[in-house]
């Protein structure tokens, strides 16, 4: 079930008697009891400077970031897979595919051919920057054509990977990814048959986050960048803000089930990848989004309000002295929680102020 934090609104008012008149609470009260000494009220409540935020809590659930499928670019047998849970770094294998490793390179271009001498481009850079990390770049000159030194520096890695030493890069040979990935889960089994474009396995960052699902009426709390509280199923509070949002499919296949008449939001935690080490992904987590926050004000039950009546009209509060009582007008802000934040020159933390009887 999910949870709900419920913001009381000033429409929420009543009526109490006291001593012999009327305490209007959103009714109406006299402007001309203003300064005037009054009658005691039936309760009463403390002015008191706190914070007050607006919020929402959801179920959520551990993911990770930016899920995507990995495919094969030819055509051939699954040998060996990553498993489910690893992470892989750059030039090691995410899959291998007729007893050959497809190794894991970085870099933002796509694998989108093969490379051999005489080519030119983005995605040369992108290999010979790969090999030279890798300790292959000896002699290699770092630039975006492939000459003989890049062949030679390729020819070597394929040695060490126990492949043909061709000094040529084909187009299933590598994946280019962003950075280190996490094998979210293998979608080709030991031995199926890939073709071009064929997914082998769904891969994501190593970034933790939290994914949970709003309601359509909520699209304000969707917004980039929206702070968040998330409490992890270990009880560890950690904060968070929204990325954006992700499709409904996203989330069913990473096994949350969202309903397609909801907004699933993805959130990422501000501790980074160590945020969420150890904790439980299977296990729900809760996600508090924070709409609005006020902090320091002074703030009062609801109750207590007094809306007044007359041509000025607006709130006021009957501040309790002794044995007697006088009309003050405020100002109103906020509500959050069953409190309402008020200010005015006549007020400060500590003062009593009526309300009707509990």
């Amino acid at each position: 079930m999910k949870r709900r934090t419920v913001l009381v609104a000033l429409g929420a008012m009543t009526v109490a008697a006291v001593a012999g008149g009327f305490y209007f609470l959103g009714g109406g009260a006299d402007p001309d009891s203003f300064g005037k000494a009054g009658e005691l009220p039936p309760a009463t409540a403390t002015v008191e400077r706190a914070d007050l935020v607006q919020s929402k809590t959801v179920d959520g659930r551990l993911d990770f970031a930016q899920r995507r499928p990995v495919k094969s670019a030819v055509e051939g047998t699954v040998t060996v897979a990553a498993p489910e849970g690893k992470t892989l770094t750059r030039g090691q294998a995410l899959y291998e595919l007729n007893d050959k490793p497809v190794s894991l390179l970085y870099g933002p271009v796509p694998m989108f051919r093969g490379m051999k001498p005489g080519d030119r481009g983005s995605d040369v850079l992108q290999l010979e920057r790969n090999l030279r990390d890798l300790g292959y770049g000896a002699g290699l000159y770092v630039d975006v054509r492939y000459d003989s030194d890049t062949a030679a520096a390729v020819k070597r890695w394929q040695k060490d990977l126990n492949r043909e030493p061709t000094g040529r890069v084909g187009r299933g040979d590598i994946v280019f990814q962003p950075g280190p990935v996490k094998v979210v889960s293998a979608d080709a089994a030991l031995a199926d048959q890939v073709g071009p474009d064929g997914a082998v396995l769904t891969v994501a960052s190593t970034k933790p986050v939290v994914r949970a699902e709003l309601e359509q009426t909520d699209g304000a709390l969707t917004s980039r960048g929206t702070k968040v509280e998330v409490t992890l199923p270990s009880g560890k509070t950690v904060a968070g803000h929204v990325a954006g949002t992700v499709r409904p499919e996203a989330a069913e296949d990473g096994g949350g089930g969202a309903a397609r008449d909801g907004i699933t939001v993805e959130v990422v935690l501000d501790g980074g990848a160590g945020a969420a080490s150890g904790e439980d992904s299977k296990a729900p987590s809760s996600v508090k989004f924070v709409s609005e926050a006020r902090k320091g004000v002074l703030a009062v039950p609801v109750e207590a309000v007094v809306a007044l009546r007359g041509e000025r009209g607006g709130y006021g509060l009957q501040v309790v002295e002794g044995t007697t009582s006088r009309m003050v007008r405020v100002e109103t802000g906020m509500t959050a929680d069953g409190r309402i934040e008020v200010s005015g020159p006549d007020l400060r933390p500590g003062l009593k102020v009526g309300m009707a009887a509990s």
